[in-house]
């Protein structure tokens, strides 16, 4: 696993190492965790047992824009003309726009949550859903609405929490094959073995996360984490994995909290 502090300062490493040659403190280069208050004060009230889905969903968005603010930083930008209301007059000058196709991919159902403050930072971008639950720890797709052809510079995999990465790692697939050539996860919460993973399997995949839990069970949940973010954004009850495609009235059991 990264020991969490060299993750936290690998942003401020540099190298010009070739790949064959590259140190292995410079591959956390690629992950990028906030160490910014406000982000640790906010994600400590998503945490709270006692935050409401509505605030969740309310803190989420916010969380979400302050990471998507870091996550875009490195976007590639075009020179633009234009003009300048001075007075009576317009004055012309040269501004910068984002030149890249930007493509959001929220993870059905806990992604929605983060895609409106993604928005408002990228109001251009195109929104293309997957859907995917967890069977045994494994992930299996039900739903998929990108495009026949790949139409983005790069793709935003946006999901509240990595927990043992695979369903992440099945999305990143998905993209290459889908032929986007970059790809930045953005996430609330990480474990430290499966943003591990992530590093491992893809180093050339950006990660923007708010912050990185030491503990993942064996069933698969980050401790302390945020709790099942799916259900805690929408209030929806419990429902165990091997349930979850069962009419209500099958499923043997069922929280009656919310």
């Amino acid at each position: 696993f990264f020991n969490l502090e060299m993750i936290k300062n690998s942003e401020r490493k540099m190298t010009e190492a070739t790949e064959e040659d590259k140190p292995l403190d410079t591959v956390t280069s690629k992950i990028h965790v906030s160490s910014h208050p406000i982000i640790s004060h906010k994600i400590s009230l998503l945490r709270s047992s006692s935050t409401n889905p509505s605030a969740f969903r309310s803190v989420l968005r916010e969380i979400t824009f302050h990471l998507g603010y870091e996550a875009t930083s490195m976007l590639k930008t075009k020179t633009v003309e234009l003009t300048v209301p001075v007075a009576h007059d317009h004055v012309e000058c040269k501004g910068k726009m984002i030149s890249e196709k930007v493509a959001l991919i929220p993870i059905l159902r806990s992604g929605l949550g983060m895609v409106d403050a993604m928005l408002e930072l990228l109001p251009n971008a195109g929104v293309h859903h997957v859907g995917m639950y967890r069977k045994e720890l494994l992930p299996v797709q039900y739903y998929n609405r990108l495009p026949k052809q790949c139409d983005a510079d790069i793709a935003y995999i946006l999901d509240p929490v990595i927990a043992t990465s695979n369903t992440v790692l099945s999305v990143i697939g998905i993209l290459k094959k889908w032929g986007v050539s970059k790809i930045h996860v953005v996430s609330v919460i990480s474990s430290q073995s499966g943003i591990s993973r992530i590093s491992e399997n893809h180093s050339d995949v950006e990660i923007t996360v708010g912050a990185v839990d030491p503990e993942l069970t064996k069933k698969g949940i980050v401790l302390p984490g945020i709790g099942d973010a799916g259900d805690r954004l929408y209030g929806t009850p419990f429902i165990e994995d091997d349930e979850a495609l069962l009419h209500p009235s099958k499923r043997r059991k069922m929280s009656t909290e919310i």
